[in-house]
């Protein structure tokens, strides 16, 4: 089975074509599991299985997301940026501007620049959801739910939730090197208040346009950046007013940029940078592929 591995600030990722994977979305859900295994696989945070449309007047290509665990996942922001840079690159589209099919909808690529390896893209994210009922969260209210007090363990913590096609939890400190995220992560991952699993920032802001942001991600653990999450954590400050846009977001190994009013759709510009190419051989049910 053919594969690119290609990642946006640290945010790994492996794209394949869907006719090479074969099976249902059961089977791969297992593929995913096995290939993106930093021991026994390739090694990636998450997989993405692209086929172009046919018939479909609103979008060029389709793609299905599945995360580390071998779980689905809605949407991913630097997944779907690899994706476009990886089609780019191979020269099956030519086009700056590349229409991505996702289960949350239909996400815009504009090439903004490449240079060598690396293609910077400004990506459409649509407009962040708000409304608890459809993040989903079993919190009171309609929402937004801002600086919302949420039992983790022995802490009291202060949430702020969202959806950006896939659900978020968003929390502001005042040192993000200095928070345990690998300790309250998983926590709130899997707390009972969100019946699909979560994903979770951890925020400090830096300035009115500047926040620094690490990423605790359902279905995956810890990850050096995140597209999503680094909309829904402009999201979060924007709206408990701590910032405005348009907002710069620090990652561990670099930047990304925001632009969002309120009620608009939110606009995410970040790096995609292809790393290699190869043959993935698996064991057992995947030596056919």
């Amino acid at each position: 089975m053919d594969f690119a591995k290609l990642h946006g600030l640290g945010n790994d990722f492996l794209i394949v074509g869907a006719g090479d994977a074969g099976g249902p979305a059961g089977s791969l859900g297992s593929l995913a599991r096995q290939i993106c295994d930093r021991h026994r696989g390739v090694g990636a945070d998450g997989i993405i299985f692209y086929q172009p449309t046919v018939g479909d007047r609103d979008a060029d290509i389709s793609a299905l997301i599945f995360n580390a665990d071998g779980s689905r996942a809605e949407m991913s922001g630097n997944g779907v940026r690899c994706l476009a840079a990886f089609l780019l690159r191979s020269g099956q589209r030519k086009a700056r501007e590349l229409r991505i099919r996702t289960v949350s909808g239909i996400k815009t690529y504009v090439l903004q620049k490449q240079e060598g390896r690396v293609y910077t893209f400004e990506s459409s994210m649509g407009r962040p959801v708000t409304d608890p009922v459809h993040i989903p969260a079993l919190l009171s209210g309609p929402g937004p739910v801002l600086s919302h007090p949420l039992q983790v363990g022995s802490e009291e913590l202060r949430v702020s939730l969202c959806s950006m096609g896939n659900p978020h939890c968003s929390i502001f400190s005042p040192d993000v090197n200095e928070f345990p995220v690998e300790t309250l992560g998983p926590l709130i991952e899997h707390h009972k208040s969100f019946p699909n699993r979560t994903n979770v920032e951890f925020i400090q802001v830096m300035g009115q346009h500047r926040i620094r942001v690490r990423f605790w991600e359902r279905g995956v653990g810890r990850t050096l950046a995140s597209g999503t999450g680094s909309s829904a954590a402009v999201v979060a400050a924007i709206l408990n007013n701590l910032a405005q846009s348009p907002v710069i977001i620090e990652t561990e190994l670099g930047t990304m940029s925001v632009r969002w009013r309120l009620g608009e759709e939110l606009f995410l510009t970040g790096p995609a940078e292809f790393i290699c190419s190869g043959v993935y051989v698996g064991d057992g049910e995947n030596r056919a592929l």
